[in-house]
């Protein structure tokens, strides 16, 4: 078996580059570990640490009302020997990045985001290197700062890109068994179930299978996700002493958003401000159009289910009740997988300049209220909000590139000229 160098090389420059700043600042993961922007009460990996304290010492994790986490990563973390704790989640998820980032390489080797069973874009020689494109995922400043920070997000986002690259390679039972795990892990991921059934479908058909009928490829991948995320939650429950209590303080949270501790999401400031009496008709509301976009986008866009997954996705960074730069990094990765579709967007340099004004006034803004006491909770709402337009334009701005461009097959000799849209 041929050693890719190239490849070699990457992965072992990225994961240098990782051991360099977790050894030479060391206070470093320790202070983005605090940070809002990065860890969440879902995801703070200071509260799994908290709940590894409780579980270690025959005490309930969940007792405390602190630990939101999932339970079977607390035996993986108490196999780690305290005496070399930080190096060991060092290596941990320095692994993790890598796994998500040879995941990437395989989506871009399938060639499926150019071109798919249904759908081939005009402009699809025009692409990146895969290596190119696993590059820019682990040299993603937001990537770095999460793996430095070890939010357990980093391990649902890992399932998520080895559920795409099973599918993608025509193994649609690792795919679900895959986002199986994720959606264990965090409860939003469920959603992503119809675009990757779609997608399977498609790869499978497209190697040949033509007898894989549709009602019933999705029946057994339904089946084989369901049956996956029951045998990881009855895994949990014997975990927890024959308990069902982990379900409403890990799902629970995502549902009833009980924990309104800041973070770079739309949810917990209206929520802060929300008369209890209408909590409950929003919470619906909130996740009713967080839900909504799936089943428009499948629809809309069956010819190319990948691309609904990396949509969806970036909506998730915006719209879920929790979100990080862990998820909006997802989604970056995922992103350049479309870059023969990029001279159509127009409006980048705004979308990339708010990325960057929220990206470096938050920290200060949170300093400004939290700190120095010189600001309020709108100062960090605020740039929230920004950082929430410009997820919002990079995400609406690629959805009218992907349509434009499978437009102009249908009417050639629009090729060039302005469209507006009505």
């Amino acid at each position: 078996m041929a050693i890719d160098r190239r490849k070699v090389l990457l992965y072992a420059s990225a994961a240098a580059l990782r051991f360099l700043l977790f050894s030479t600042f060391p206070r470093l993961p320790d202070l983005l570990t605090g940070r809002a922007e990065i860890s969440t009460p879902v995801t703070s990996f200071k509260r799994l640490q908290e709940g590894l304290f409780l579980y270690t010492h025959n005490v309930s994790p969940y007792d405390g009302g602190v630990f939101y986490q999932a339970p079977l990563l607390l035996p993986l973390f108490a196999l780690i020997p305290p005496s070399v704790f930080s190096l060991a989640t060092a290596v941990l998820y320095i692994l993790t990045d890598l796994l998500c980032a040879e995941s990437i390489i395989r989506i871009a080797e399938s060639e499926v985001a150019r071109a798919s069973r249904l759908f081939s874009s005009p402009r699809k020689d025009n692409h990146w290197d895969s290596l190119a494109v696993g590059a820019a995922f682990l040299f993603n400043p937001f990537t770095i700062a999460t793996c430095l920070a070890r939010p357990t997000s980093v391990f649902a986002n890992a399932a998520i890109l080895f559920a795409i690259a099973s599918a993608v390679d025509r193994k649609p039972s690792k795919s679900m068994l895959a986002l199986a795990l994720a959606a264990y892990l965090s409860l939003y991921p469920t959603l992503l179930l119809p675009p990757l059934i779609l997608l399977c479908h498609d790869q499978v058909v497209g190697q040949g299978d033509s007898k894989s009928k549709l009602p019933r490829l999705s029946l057994e991948l339904s089946s084989i996700f369901g049956g996956s995320l029951a045998w990881f939650l009855a895994m949990s429950y014997m975990l927890t002493g024959q308990s069902w209590e982990f379900l409403r303080s890990t799902y629970g949270v995502h549902l009833l958003l009980p924990d309104l501790t800041p973070n770079v999401g739309l949810w917990w400031y209206f929520f802060i401000e929300m008369f209890d009496s209408f909590r409950e008709f929003f919470l619906g509301v909130f996740w009713l159009h967080l839900m909504g976009y799936v089943g428009g986008l499948s629809f809309r866009l069956r010819t190319q289910p990948l691309f609904v997954l990396t949509t969806i996705i970036g909506i998730f960074a915006i719209f879920q009740p929790y979100p990080s730069i862990a998820d909006a990094s997802l989604y970056f990765a995922l992103l350049p997988l479309y870059n023969h579709v990029f001279p159509l967007m127009r409006y980048t340099f705004f979308a990339t300049a708010t990325i960057l004004y929220a990206t470096f006034l938050g920290p200060a803004f949170y300093y400004l209220w939290i700190y120095a006491g010189s600001g309020n909770a709108n100062f960090f709402y605020a740039i929230t909000l920004v950082w929430s337009l410009g997820l919002s334009i990079i995400v609406g701005e690629c959805l009218f590139a992907v349509l434009r461009d499978e437009w102009e097959i249908e009417r050639p000799e629009m090729k060039g000229k302005e469209v507006l849209r009505i």
